[in-house]
């Protein structure tokens, strides 16, 4: 299948005082894809997202769309990123949330009952969201983020606080949006989860990056016979 590039990372480096959490992280990301970035705690996955959305002032590198620098103050029409283990707005409801992201966010009333539907919310709709459960939260999150007008969807952890049902019916929900040309950009840290669901992945270890590609491509270039994601990943870091 081929992609259109989106939007392209050059040269992210990011420091926290003597301790180098990104180094020169490069990599595309496609358009209608679901693209992976995959690593242990720490290797720099969540900062990653950070710089990329603003949330954090990255040290050097840029983000082009069509060749073009996009700067920090421009990535929200190009991105929206879902952190992971956020209560927003928690003296507010579910409904009211979503309501908000569609009415000042400029967000995609159409599927306002598809995706209340899809993270199954109908019962929790009138439900502050600082009362939800973890797993509760993170469905709030997801449609939250579902619901926005950009291009590409940021999501930290986007399975975390699910069970395995609850995992896989999200799964089949983010897979439909993304066949619709909606791109989506997961952070996962269970090897497993990602090889089943992604597209192409970005391998990041110590906060470089150590391969992009789909899992062919990867096991190619580990010179790994094995197409299997986690021995691929133990080959490059």
């Amino acid at each position: 299948m081929l992609f259109k590039v989106l939007f392209e990372v050059q040269g992210l480096s990011k420091a926290f005082g003597r301790i180098q959490a990104l180094a020169d992280v490069s990599f595309q990301v496609r358009e209608g894809e679901v693209l992976g970035l995959i690593g242990p705690n720490g290797a720099g996955k969540s900062t990653l997202f950070e710089c990329l959305a603003g949330v954090l002032p990255s040290n050097s590198g840029q983000v082009l769309e069509g060749g073009r620098p996009v700067v920090t103050r421009e990535r929200s029409t190009l991105l929206f990123y879902v952190p992971d283990g956020i209560a927003p707005w928690p003296a507010q409801s579910v409904r009211w949330a979503l309501e908000f992201t569609i009415g000042f966010l400029g967000g995609r009333a159409n599927l306002l009952d598809e995706v209340v539907e899809q993270m199954d919310l109908r019962q929790l709709l009138d439900q502050p969201i600082g009362t939800l459960s973890k797993g509760q939260r993170k469905r709030a999150l997801l449609a939250i983020g579902l619901l926005t007008p950009q291009p590409a969807l940021l999501i930290d952890e986007p399975f975390e606080g699910l069970d395995l049902r609850q995992a896989r019916d999200i799964a089949v929900a983010l897979r439909a949006h993304a066949a619709r040309g909606r791109t989506l950009f997961l952070s996962i840290h269970q090897i497993g989860d990602a090889a089943r669901f992604c597209d192409r992945f970005v391998l990041l270890n110590s906060g470089r990056v150590r391969g992009e590609g789909t899992v062919e491509e990867l096991a190619a270039l580990a010179q790994q016979p094995s197409q299997d994601l986690e021995e691929v990943f133990l080959a490059l870091t």
